[in-house]
């Protein structure tokens, strides 16, 4: 119980580092497409190694993919870890890390959203509740940021990091289906390669993969991020997750966006005022109302 809280916890704190590393890559002039394909890159074999081991494991032997299930898996790849990161980095142009992982936390809201428009699924009025106050502190944060200088590339970051959220809630809400019979570690090291072939896809054709140029710090950058932010808190949320439930997990997870902001006072020198903290506690309210409500029995 305790090594799951605390593999949760950890994995929280470093998924939060991506936003700061992200904006302090941005000094350096790197444009955000090849600052994706940089981290992929640096991700992408560790994620090809846990697919092979992931593979030969005995339960999986005779549980070959089929080729409707290769097709899902490209696609889901491709939405939730190149779309939704490539909005996610565009944003972060325009916003800052804080406001950036407060409109992220909101994709378990998109999740209940999605099940109830697509597949009819029920909305308690707790979860209705909690919606209402989860956009409502979404609505008092990005309106703190405007008014605090927020311009029209203010409302355009905040957007795309809004939509990257949407890309990511279709992933989870499709992944849902297919992780029973394809397995944690094997869907998502799947999932990640589709992605990173996408990107490095992307990034031949707008800059013909001239990716050795930048200031060294990028680079250092760039690999921290696949390391800390990417590869090792994908799978210690997942093992914590394992041992202690997503419910558990979703209340220590709640520690991300105060992480952001920390880390992003720390190494940014970014300031919230007191409307955008207000924001905050209601984003991560409502989001655990949601998260707890969805999954009771874990």
């Amino acid at each position: 119980m305790i090594l799951g809280a605390t593999l949760v916890f950890a994995g929280a704190i470093l998924f939060s580092t991506k936003a700061v590393l992200v904006k302090l890559a941005y000094r350096y002039e790197v444009d955000s497409i090849s600052l994706l394909a940089l981290r992929m890159l640096f991700s992408l074999p560790f994620f090809l190694l846990i697919a092979a081991l992931a593979g030969r494991q005995k339960k999986y032997r005779n549980l070959p993919i089929s080729n409707a299930d290769w097709l899902r898996i490209l696609l889901l790849g491709v939405m939730g870890y190149y779309l939704a990161s490539l909005l996610d980095f565009l944003g972060l142009q325009y916003i800052t890390a804080s406001l950036e992982r407060l409109i992220l936390f909101v994709y378990p809201t998109l999740v209940l959203l999605i099940g109830a428009i697509v597949y009819r699924e029920p909305v308690s009025r707790r979860q209705l509740g909690a919606l209402l106050l989860t956009y409502l502190g979404i609505i008092i944060a990005f309106s703190e940021g405007l008014r605090m200088g927020g311009d029209k590339n203010f409302i355009l970051g905040s957007g795309m990091v809004f939509f990257g959220a949407l890309a990511y809630a279709v992933y989870i809400v499709g992944s849902g289906r297919l992780l029973p019979r394809i397995g944690t570690l094997r869907f998502t090291s799947l999932a990640m390669t589709a992605s990173a072939a996408a990107i490095l896809i992307h990034h031949g054709i707008a800059y013909r993969w001239q990716l050795f140029g930048f200031p060294a710090p990028v680079y250092g950058l760039s690999a921290l991020m696949a390391l800390i932010a990417t590869v090792i808190p994908s799978f210690m949320i997942s093992e914590g997750i394992r041992n202690i439930g997503s419910g558990n997990a979703s209340i220590i997870g709640s520690v991300g966006p105060i992480s952001t902001i920390v880390l992003a006072y720390i190494f940014l020198e970014e300031r919230l005022g007191w409307l955008q903290w207000v924001g905050t506690v209601l984003v991560i309210a409502g989001v655990l109302v949601i998260t707890l409500q969805k999954q009771p029995k874990s």
